[in-house]
């Protein structure tokens, strides 16, 4: 339910829909006896685009969750295990052209397979099933062997993790996958605005993890630029709502240990 839920609330939540929903709903208004209300509602949607097309608002809530934890420099000596998370390769357009459709979360996967050749001997869970409300016949997991075969990573040392539709379930399942034993390390590889979440349910799941955080979107010192950028800006804001939505609403059904998860929380 929760995922159903979460789904259909974000339709009506996203900035682009609200967008239109506000300027739609104002210019019908405008041919009623309430165009008053009609002015104000288009009015007010035409003033938010133009904010949001030269306000890197999107930018700044992105660059808070990817400072969240530290970039790691040096990975420890010895690590037992490795997860990377999906949400990375399109399996629908994967099986319908015929090869891998890898999205913008690349590095998940490129730096996953770099840390498994240095830690020959860790275990590997790539943990991702199908975010789709409507499509849970074909699972991210199910698709990706191909691409392990071409960057040169023996796919036979990686466990699959492919019921997952959400974070949570990452951490619930990877969780009972893996079995960590007291004092293994753990390594979890997802995009650095995504990390504080995916800690925060991990833990909830009972797990301490390392976090590696990859696929950076925004620079380490932030600067506030205007700029006329209508496309990138809602994008980005896109992203950032979408996230932090997705700490409250973790937080207040328990999914997630804190409100805002970060290297001090326990």
């Amino acid at each position: 339910m929760f995922f159903s839920l979460s789904k259909v609330l974000w339709w009506f939540a996203a900035p682009a829909n609200l967008l239109l929903f506000l300027l739609g709903i104002g210019v019908l208004l405008l041919w009623t006896p309430w165009r008053r209300a009609g002015r104000g509602l288009a009015t007010l949607a035409t003033l938010l685009v133009f904010a949001t097309a030269t306000l890197p608002v999107g930018a700044w809530m992105v660059h808070q969750l990817e400072n969240r934890f530290p970039t790691v420099s040096a990975p420890p000596a010895r690590v037992d295990g490795i997860i990377v998370l999906g949400g990375v390769v399109n399996q629908f357009m994967t099986v319908a052209r015929g090869q891998v459709s890898i999205g913008g979360a690349a590095e998940r996967l490129t730096e996953f397979a770099d840390l498994a050749r240095r830690y020959p001997q860790a275990r590997l869970i790539f943990s991702g099933g199908s975010g789709s409300l409507f499509r849970q016949d074909l699972k991210e997991a199910d698709v990706l062997g191909p691409f392990w075969q071409q960057i040169g990573l023996d796919k036979s040392r990686i466990g699959y993790e492919s019921q997952s539709r959400n974070t949570y379930e990452n951490a619930v399942r990877s969780f009972d996958m893996a079995s960590p034993r007291p004092g293994e390390t753990w390594v979890l590889i997802t995009s650095a605005f995504h990390l504080p979440r995916a800690v925060g349910c991990f833990r909830r799941a009972g797990w301490t993890v390392l976090p590696y955080p990859v696929d950076y979107q925004t620079p380490p010192v932030f600067e506030f630029e205007l700029s006329l950028d209508l496309a990138g800006h809602l994008s980005m804001l896109e992203l950032a709502v979408h996230e932090w939505m997705g700490l409250l609403f973790y937080w207040l059904t328990d999914r997630t240990d804190s409100l805002f998860p970060g290297p001090g929380s326990s």
